[in-house]
């Protein structure tokens, strides 16, 4: 390789200087590694603990992080105690109809809202607005209420109606459909298409990554939720995985750390698979979709 060569290819390689001073680059992996501890921290420890045996402690002075002899032991007594695969077959049937209706209504809702000259679009904005400052305590009794009138009282549809469109969704996809240019929509009306056309094959695969963020939104908001099917489940049939896996900590089962440990693993394990499979869509979604005024 001629000198010339070497020059250019010097130049073309980072510079340790490239990436700012020496402490400032130590400072900054700190705190990633930091933050990666907090997040990450404790679903490991989760883990570990729930590979240790019976003759290992999981909390107290004796208590090590690694296991010494690692077992599936608790996995097994998991799904020995519980009815596991039914409650994950009620976990997925209230997420199938909470990322339909999402999906359905926050988009055709977005849409709308997208869509500048009718009347009522900047009550309707706030309407949206202010329904994201009451927390969902504020309003549980009188949702419970109205499920309970509605006969919907222990059953999957009473789960899941609460979850039925988000106001955070119709404004994230108003976001996206806002950063489509509007000469790409006249250009189609100009070719003829209709309004459903335009939403379908022109609006719809533009803002594809925000309909990313809401399906994974979606899913976890409706797959850990927990307190509003403890108040309105009654029977173990109809109970979701997050519900039903916290019957482990009950004295009826023998209280044990490690099958408590090993029950929330099997919770985290499809939000995390779903999260490796469609992040890539998720970071896109969610620079794209950001909330216009």
């Amino acid at each position: 390789m001629t000198t010339t060569a070497l020059d250019k290819r010097r130049r073309l390689l980072p510079r340790w200087g490239d990436y700012g001073r020496p402490r400032e680059l130590v400072v900054r992996y700190l705190l990633l590694f930091l933050v990666l501890g907090l997040t990450v921290g404790p679903l490991l420890w989760q883990l570990l603990a729930s590979l240790k045996g019976t003759s290992e402690d999981v909390f107290g002075a004796n208590a090590t992080l690694l296991p010494h002899h690692p077992t599936l032991h608790a996995y097994r007594t998991v799904f020995d105690q519980v009815p596991v695969w039914s409650y994950i077959k009620n976990s997925l049937i209230v997420v199938a109809l909470s990322i339909t209706s999402q999906l359905v209504f926050s988009t055709t809702a977005g849409y709308m809202l997208s869509k500048p000259g009718w009347k009522g679009r900047k009550a309707v904005w706030v309407v949206l607005i202010a329904s994201m400052m009451f927390p969902f305590e504020s309003i549980m009794v009188s949702l419970f209420i109205s499920i309970r009138d509605l006969g919907l009282v222990d059953s999957l549809a009473g789960v899941w109606l609460p979850g039925f469109v988000g106001a955070i969704n119709v404004l994230l996809m108003r976001g996206a459909f806002l950063a489509v240019p509007r000469e790409i929509e006249d250009s189609a009306m100009l070719d003829g298409a209709n309004e459903w056309q335009r939403f379908r094959y022109l609006y719809l695969p533009s803002a594809w990554g925000a309909v990313m963020v809401v399906v994974i939104n979606t899913f976890i908001s409706a797959w850990d939720d927990f307190l509003w099917p403890l108040i309105v489940l009654r029977s173990e049939g109809n109970m979701t995985l997050t519900l039903g896996l916290s019957r482990l900590q009950s004295s009826s089962f023998g209280y044990d750390q490690r099958t408590v440990m090993a029950g929330s693993v099997i919770s985290v394990i499809p939000v995390l698979v779903l999260f490796v499979i469609t992040q890539r869509w998720f970071y896109k979604g969610v620079s794209s979709g950001a909330v216009k005024i």
